[in-house]
């Protein structure tokens, strides 16, 4: 069981730092912590071919029966090929195509937003996923020409064995993210990936800096699952997280545990548009002067600055991207504080 997994239950209020203890943290170098923790995350080459079937339906139809069939026939040739030692994985990407899991539990997690709980076709399998990867999510609306897709991070750590989670927000007039909160147990979902992003080995960064909004938090939240999952990886990390309201952070407990266990390598600054009458931390909006206060300074060499966010976020702190394999130019905040193309990437 990861850090991330054992931290459901475990929460404490992030205390807003001095400004002084703030720039030393974002200066200091990297700690040599005896208690370095977690699990080391496992990689494996591996090809399983798994076979889609259609878009979602009930589970216990003769469709649903037919279409496990299909994709536990076809995991289970493919892992009569794998040797010992190597980790059947669920998404290989290429010409794999889609995929048909099936939803096995809906957790709320607030107003607007779920965890759902897929399990891939087989329990010994992992999902596939790399750092930093994303999948592709698939569905086609009743009466409509062409389906729905739609991109997600999942949030489980990429060795969870029979399972892949994903964290939606609802979003008004958002089809995919509807039919996903309209969604039971049982029901299925076309998936494929892995997309690759920003390839992450162990220590490539001394310090990255995560600035992110709403549900832009879960590709942060696989770097820190990367990062401190690995006791050989010892990078720094600042998060600045905007919300609209306190119970709009997401992930925040396994953030808080991040906090306590890793005091010198871990910080996250919180910033509210409607803020309780009762918060200390920042208020209305990602500001230059937030940023340049806490985040690592652009003369350091080894840094890397990620963005995602909503659009109006990502417009003024970075420039939105052109497409998924353009970055486009970097503009707002980032740009103004001296930062180069380079040393940013939007997700």
């Amino acid at each position: 069981m990861s850090l991330f997994v054992a931290s459901r239950s475990a929460f404490r209020a992030a205390a807003p730092l001095k400004r002084q203890f703030v720039r030393r943290y974002a200066t200091e170098g990297p700690s040599a912590d005896p208690k370095k923790g977690g699990n080391t995350l496992l990689y494996g080459a591996v090809a399983a071919a798994v076979a889609g079937a259609g878009y979602y339906f009930m589970s216990g139809t003769p469709t649903a029966q037919k279409a496990e069939e299909k994709v536990k026939e076809a995991t289970g040739a493919a892992a009569e090929k794998l040797s010992v030692g190597e980790v059947k994985k669920a998404l290989t990407g290429g010409d794999q195509g889609w995929v048909s899991l099936k939803l096995e539990e809906v957790e709320i997690v607030n107003h607007n937003s779920k965890r759902f709980r897929f399990r891939l076709p087989e329990d010994d399998m992992e999902s596939g996923l790399h750092i930093a990867s994303a999948i592709l999510t698939k569905f086609k609306p009743l009466d409509a020409e062409k389906p729905v897709i739609r991109p997600y991070t999942p949030i489980s750590d990429e060795d969870a064995k029979g399972y892949l989670d994903l964290l939606v927000k609802k979003y008004p007039n958002g089809p995919m993210s509807t039919h996903l909160h309209d969604m039971v147990p049982g029901q299925r979902l076309e998936i494929k990936g892995p997309i690759p992003k920003y390839p992450w080995t162990a220590n490539k960064h001394e310090h990255i800096a995560l600035v992110a909004g709403g549900t832009g938090i879960t590709p942060m939240f696989q770097l820190c699952r990367a990062i401190f999952n690995n006791p050989d990886d010892q990078t720094k990390v600042t998060l600045v997280f905007g919300n609209i309201t306190e119970d709009d952070i997401l992930l925040k407990n396994e953030l808080a545990t991040l906090e306590n266990h890793y005091p010198r390598r871990f910080r996250a600054f919180y910033v509210l548009d409607k803020p309780p009458s009762y918060w200390t931390g920042a208020k209305g909006y990602i500001t230059k002067e937030l940023l340049k206060t806490v985040l690592p300074e652009p003369k350091n060499d080894n840094i890397k600055v990620f963005v995602c966010g909503p659009p109006g976020m990502m417009n003024a702190v970075s420039g939105n991207k052109k497409s998924p394999k353009d970055q486009g130019e970097l503009t707002g905040i980032l740009k103004e504080l001296g930062y180069t193309q380079e040393q940013v990437y939007k997700f």
